[in-house]
């Protein structure tokens, strides 16, 4: 049983790994403009945390963006945690960078870029404007007049347009602490008749830069539509049908990455309608238009939305959810046990606090647990001592009934009733980590909070162990095949994971028969290579946790001598039964 539930949930965590590394995606990724065709986009390169991944396409996003920042029509934005500017010629909200968040682990990197100017290779912007029919209104090459010199948490900016033909158009932008845009667009009739417009807010990016989209971490379009959060639209299913809309009320859409997001907020109490729209070239677009309302002559008409241009940290949405919008830490794709692994993450939070590194704050969340644990472990233990004990009544009812099984298992189930022991007694202490171990990994996988958290010789906790086989042949300039990485990226952690399983196997009071017992031997071994590739932060809290079983068997040995006896006597009897076969 045991087997079994440690293969089945191996094989539910590990085949996307399995994937990468049997199947590895080409080197390089296309720097063709256009992919319009399935073939082409599939031949994209994705990082797991998003960003452009060919080193040309890099170098060349870092000259154009560089060129386009340099023009004199930008108004900067400089806010407690976002930086960037906004794009005077078209209104176009296509600079921002995160303050608190690097795009590398190296000391001198820079932060996270999140929006870049149209036209660059990691294209990715907001835009607020107004469609009208038989009217002049704001287009991508209208240049906005601002009433300020720099948008900050404290100094809100309007840009203003006049048509010319009685419309003046205005949008008053304001930023809060955190990553929250608010747009106040306003039209201002003086041409003497009603016009009717359509409001509208739209992000635009590209899929070169979006991050994996795994079955256990959604990457791409999403939204809050109705009562329902959607994770079920990805960029091929917008790429095939062209123009996808959702059903229900729009509470919030846009695109999400593993760590990052962009959403816009409508109105409270509005009904816009939403479509996400493949462009070609796997460049999206997410619409949120308004309903048509007539703006009377003389008479000024508002609507306020929002966009959200950040960090997915589970705090700051949850906080803005509990502002008032729809379901929003639901951003972050925690999945059905959601109401499990963000108390692991609240409790990493509380102990990183309280220690200042992640990596300390996942070695005590091990110690608590299997302190929580003992109790359980304790009656575990004599369960299995009790199961050795009565070994040799089984073995008398093997034999005895060995031609006929169903009366042989019947036999032995009143054996343990009659003994009063629990057979599964010992398997319980692992069930029991099962969820936090699946809760941590999510975590792991998730939390933006555990990225490019640094422990000893580990420079991101999210990440695999830098320290294994691939990075030292790396030094002297040999280069390891993906296929080979489920051997060669084997690192420290894993050793260190295998070998310390192997202690704890070793020292349990095994029950089992001669097969299943080859199997134990093994499955440590098979174990380092296979959790190899996860997170290291995952690695460590599985090693502290055997560390923790072997000196908990050590005292409770302590507690049996009797068990250390037998166990001893039984090595004897095994290696004299192998001198004797030999």
């Amino acid at each position: 049983m045991i087997l079994a539930i440690t293969l089945s949930f191996l094989l539910l965590i590990g085949w996307d790994y399995g994937m990468q590394y049997f199947y590895p995606q080409p080197d390089q990724a296309l720097v063709e403009d256009k992919a319009d065709t399935p073939a082409e986009q599939a031949a994209t390169q994705h990082a797991r945390t998003g960003g452009l991944v060919d080193p040309a396409m890099q170098e060349q996003e870092e000259v154009d963006v560089a060129k386009a920042l340099a023009s004199a029509e930008r108004l900067p934005i400089d806010a407690p945690r976002v930086a960037g500017s906004i794009n005077l010629r078209g209104g176009q909200i296509d600079d921002i960078v995160l303050k608190d968040h690097t795009e590398t682990t190296k000391k001198d990197s820079g932060p996270v870029r999140l929006f870049s100017p149209n036209g660059t290779p990691a294209q990715y912007f907001a835009q607020f404007g107004w469609v009208g029919s038989n009217l002049k209104v704001p287009s991508a090459q209208t240049l906005w007049q601002a009433d300020g010199a720099r948008l900050t948490a404290d100094t809100p900016v309007t840009l203003t347009w006049n048509n010319g033909e009685g419309l003046t158009f205005a949008v008053r932008y304001s930023i809060d602490d955190n990553y929250m845009i608010t747009a106040e667009q306003s039209v201002s009739n003086t041409s003497g008749n009603p016009v009717v417009v359509q409001p509208f807010g739209l992000i635009n990016r590209t899929g070169k830069t979006a991050s994996q989209d795994i079955w256990n971490a959604h990457s791409g379009p999403m939204g809050v539509f109705g009562e329902t959060a959607d994770y079920d639209v990805n960029y091929d299913d917008v790429d095939e049908a062209g123009v996808v809309t959702p059903e229900g009320r729009t509470r919030w859409a846009g695109f999400t990455d593993i760590y990052w997001l962009s959403a816009i907020v409508p109105q409270d109490g509005s009904a816009p309608g939403t479509t996400f729209r493949a462009l070609g070239g796997e460049t999206y677009r997410t619409d949120v238009i308004y309903e048509p309302v007539t703006v009377p002559a003389g008479r000024k008409y508002t609507t306020s939305s929002r966009l959200y241009a950040g960090a997915k940290e589970s705090v700051v949405l949850d906080n803005y959810q509990d502002a008032g919008i729809e379901k929003f830490g639901f951003a972050i794709d925690w999945g059905w046990f959601r109401w499990f692994e963000k108390p692991i993450l609240w409790l990493l939070r509380t102990l990183f606090d309280a220690v200042g590194n992640f990596g300390v704050a996942i070695i005590i969340l091990t110690v608590i647990v299997r302190g929580l644990m003992f109790p359980i472990a304790q009656k575990g233990f004599a369960s299995m001592a009790a199961m050795k004990a009565i070994q040799p009544k089984m073995k008398e009812i093997q034999e005895k009934y060995k031609d006929d099984k169903p009366k042989q298992q019947q036999e032995i189930m009143e054996l343990y009733k009659r003994e009063k022991v629990n057979p599964l007694a010992g398997c319980l202490p692992m069930l029991l980590q099962i969820p936090v171990f699946f809760a941590l990994y999510k975590v792991l996988i998730l939390a933006v909070e555990m990225r490019h958290e640094k422990f000893a010789w580990i420079d991101d906790l999210s990440a695999p162990d830098p320290a294994n086989l691939a990075a030292a042949l790396g030094l002297v300039g040999i280069q390891v095949p993906g296929w080979l990485m489920i051997i060669f990226g084997l690192g420290v952690l894993g050793v260190l994971l295998g070998f310390t399983m192997w202690l704890t196997f070793k020292l349990n009071p095994s029950a089992m028969d001669p097969m299943q017992q080859k199997i134990f031997d093994i499955m440590p071994w098979v174990l380092m290579f296979v959790m190899a590739p996860f997170a290291a932060g995952l690695l460590l809290y599985w090693v502290t946790s055997n560390i923790l079983t072997l000196a908990q068997q050590k005292y409770l040995y302590s507690k049996h001598p009797q068990m250390r006896a037998m166990i001893e006597e039984e090595k004897k009897r095994k290696a004299a039964e192998a001198a004797k076969a030999g």
